[in-house]
């Protein structure tokens, strides 16, 4: 499989993962009775973690889509490189370190890890155009 669609489906993982751990998160601070239930009522009060997990989530999905359509173009117009590669490897690698580091809580950690990621992101969309 080439490296672009390999990407792709650890990025698939990573899109599992993230509602996982959130409802699992959930499930342990509010019990299975509201969390298997139709949830017509609001949610019980949360504690932090659970917040976390789901704010890493949301932050996870609004990048996830742009990575996604950056590496179908790169794999479709045979434009992928070394770089780009390379650079789906870090956004990939920042985007795992993301959640651990959101749901414990590392302020600066977590926002290097979120620039990296980005970095990664850029220079996957840069790679399109640019071709070294």
């Amino acid at each position: 499989m080439p490296p672009e669609l390999t990407f792709l489906a650890l990025t698939a993982i990573l899109a599992l993962v993230h509602p996982s751990v959130q409802g699992l998160v959930l499930k342990a601070e509010v019990g299975n009775a509201w969390t298997v239930g139709a949830r017509d009522h609001d949610a019980p009060r949360q504690a932090p973690l659970a917040g976390r997990a789901r704010r890493a989530t949301a932050n996870f999905l609004e990048t996830a889509g742009a990575f996604v359509a950056a590496t179908l173009v790169l794999h479709l117009g045979e434009l992928a490189s070394d770089m780009t590669r390379v650079s789906s490897i870090i956004y990939l690698a920042g985007r795992a370190a993301y959640l651990p580091a959101y749901l414990v809580g590392i302020p600066w950690i977590r926002t290097l890890i979120w620039n990296i990621a980005t970095a990664g992101l850029v220079l996957v969309v840069a790679g399109i155009w640019w071709h070294p």
